[in-house]
């Protein structure tokens, strides 16, 4: 897997967190646009039956006749389903609450958990990133993320019961490493919807920063309503208000990104 993403260069990431309801799919479908608007070549798999981040980049996930199910169940391959959206600058593998089925039918396949991995290694050297967004929850779809994945950027609020699903995600992650993806490893944590007048939120924030280290983001989402409101618009909201404070944000994670991929990958060289 090591070698072949080396050969490739593409690297896929998926962005998750157990906990629902703090920015998973608004960070998923912002750094997708802000690494297309640097110049990359991106591929966005929405992951979620809820296809919201396949909305959120202005496709109807009802109307396109094949998703993600289709080929995760190898009915079609990622060729044949993916969509451009034009907002954004970058391609989707959409998902509507048809992918729900897929948890059922994985279950009766060999190898279920590495079906994503699988469908994805044909065209890994077609794009610099491939970004996952993740269900909210541990299950089969969510394990053929991290099955496919080189790492995980994982979305957080700086509040109190974050810090809890935290260790159980870095304890989920540390698993599946262990068990069925040894190339898997937490790139980074990236607080999002950060109010800098809460005093509580400065202090988890400052917490995570002595425990992490360098795997905290100096990139800082601030809450930001022209970014809730850019999905009801089918835009990204790095598109729909570059000026706003939210959207300069990830254009700026999005630039830390690319400078921390390229620096793994000179250390890898070397």
């Amino acid at each position: 897997m090591t070698e072949q993403k080396a050969r490739n260069g593409t690297s896929v990431f998926c962005i998750a967190n157990q906990k629902g309801g703090v920015g998973k799919t608004t960070t998923a479908i912002n750094l997708a646009a802000a690494l297309a608007a640097q110049g990359k070549r991106v591929l966005l798999v929405d992951l979620d039956p809820q296809g919201n981040a396949t909305m959120g980049s202005g496709i109807d996930k009802n109307a396109e006749q094949k998703n993600l199910y289709a080929v995760l169940i190898g009915e079609a391959s990622v060729e044949e389903v993916r969509v451009r959206s034009d907002a954004g600058g970058y391609d989707v593998l959409p998902a509507n609450r048809e992918l729900s089925g897929a948890e059922i039918d994985l279950i009766q396949m060999d190898a279920r958990e590495q079906q994503l991995r699988q469908a994805l290694a044909g065209v890994g050297g077609q794009y610099d990133f491939v970004l996952i967004d993740c269900p909210p929850t541990l299950s089969l779809l969510t394990l053929n993320g991290l099955a496919c994945a080189d790492g995980i950027i994982i979305p957080m609020q700086c509040e109190y019961f974050a810090l809890e699903g935290l260790s159980d995600l870095v304890n989920t992650v540390k698993r599946v490493h262990r068990n069925i993806n040894p190339d898997l490893k937490l790139i980074g944590l990236l607080r999002v919807m950060f109010d800098p007048r809460v005093t509580l939120q400065q202090q988890v924030s400052a917490q995570i920063e002595r425990h992490f280290g360098d795997k905290v983001f100096k990139a800082v989402v601030p809450r930001n309503v022209r970014l809730a409101e850019a999905p009801s618009h089918g835009v990204p909201g790095t598109v729909y208000d570059k000026n706003s404070r939210g959207a300069k944000a990830y254009v700026e994670f999005g630039k830390e990104l690319i400078k921390r991929v390229g620096r793994e990958a000179a250390a890898a060289r070397a």
